[in-house]
């Protein structure tokens, strides 16, 4: 049977249970929980230093009213990172390879920053739609465009996040199985596709951190313009 590239990226299940549910679970296991002690171990105090230090860059430019989604965006980065990490790992899955997990994401909070817009501040909320100083007879026109880019912005964060993501996962594929299919035949080609197969997973490493990043950074400013 011969299995395709695009296998990786089924939901696996067992026993009728789909796994999913339990790579959704995982981080929360993985992170140590903060103690009430004056003294904490070294892993725990890392982990508060980059928490905290993310949240002042992310939110530096927010006003007071923005600082209380801090923890959601917060952990939502920290969800999204260890979530693209594990996928790197041999014989995992990576659910935030599925677009609808993505979309599930991006919807409810890019709606929720409209919403909020719309119920603080309409009359600013809605004057994003037309830029000021159009001309008279392109109103129409820049209305429906600019409606039709705020509509698109919850899919541009899930689809960037899934292809981003399955484009590094289908590379890493493809040149492993290149290594594999040269080694008998021309081995120091072989070695010299397993040395690219290295950096390219540091290169995806730092995709799986970056992407997570990005889209936390690209909520934070829908969320600017609305409050």
């Amino acid at each position: 049977m011969t299995l395709s590239f695009f296998d990786q990226f089924m939901s696996p299940t067992f026993m009728g249970v789909p796994l999913i549910i339990v790579a959704l679970s995982l981080p929360w296991i993985l992170y140590p929980t903060p103690s009430t002690r004056w003294l904490s171990n070294r892993m725990t105090t890392l982990q508060g230093w980059f928490i905290n230090r993310f949240t002042q860059q992310m939110f530096l430019p927010l006003n007071q009213s923005g600082h209380k989604w801090a923890i959601l965006m917060t952990s939502l980065m920290m969800f999204l990172i260890t979530l693209n990490m594990l996928g790197l790992l041999p014989y995992t899955f990576t659910p935030t390879t599925q677009l609808s997990l993505n979309m599930g994401f991006a919807v409810p909070l890019w709606l929720a920053t409209v919403l909020i817009g719309m119920r603080n501040q309409p009359t600013m909320a809605l004057g994003h739609l037309l830029p000021e100083g159009t001309p008279t007879p392109l109103i129409p026109f820049l209305i429906i465009i600019e409606t039709f880019s705020l509509l698109i912005r919850p899919i541009a964060l899930g689809v960037r996040l899934t292809a981003n993501l399955t484009a590094g996962h289908l590379l890493i594929q493809l040149i492993a199985t290149a290594a594999f299919v040269l080694l008998p035949m021309m081995p120091t080609v072989a070695i010299l596709t397993a040395i690219t197969l290295f950096l390219l997973t540091l290169l995806e490493v730092a995709v799986a951190m970056i992407q997570a990043y990005v889209f936390v950074l690209l909520l934070t400013l829908y969320l600017q313009e609305n409050i």
